[in-house]
């Protein structure tokens, strides 16, 4: 997942996401809709599914590439998530996504700027409070 990776803006969100589903696993689209809306409602934002990437929020965009990602490969890879949400003050709404996504994946790796650092450190993975 990285802000040079974005979504296809002639493609809807679900779209964007089941094609992953189709070409990298083969399910046919009928189960890939499937499982991409099954997928948005764990991620609390089945309403999108229709929207292309234009019309999404920076916080729909972000749980949409991060599904979409996760999705491709066992290993995560997260490249500068601040980038597509630079609004958020720290890192806790990534890591509640993620939670929620974890098991799609095995590992996950987190590669961002270290003038941001300190959005990772003040949210506490235990506890999940900022």
């Amino acid at each position: 997942m990285s802000p040079d990776a974005p979504l296809i803006s002639n493609l809807s969100v679900w779209e964007n996401v089941a094609l992953i589903q189709q070409y990298h696993q083969g399910y046919s689209g009928t189960t890939a809709h499937a499982l991409t809306l099954q997928h948005l409602g764990m991620l609390r934002c089945e309403s999108v599914a229709m929207k292309r990437n234009p019309e999404l929020r920076d916080e729909e965009r972000f749980r949409v590439m991060l599904l979409r990602a996760a999705m491709m490969n066992d290993v995560l890879v997260i490249d500068r998530p601040f980038l597509i949400i630079p609004n958020m003050a720290d890192a806790g709404f990534m890591f509640e996504n993620l939670e929620v996504l974890e098991n799609l994946f095995t590992e996950c790796f987190i590669f961002d700027y270290e003038s941001h650092r300190s959005k990772y450190t003040t949210y506490d993975t235990e506890t999940h409070r900022t």
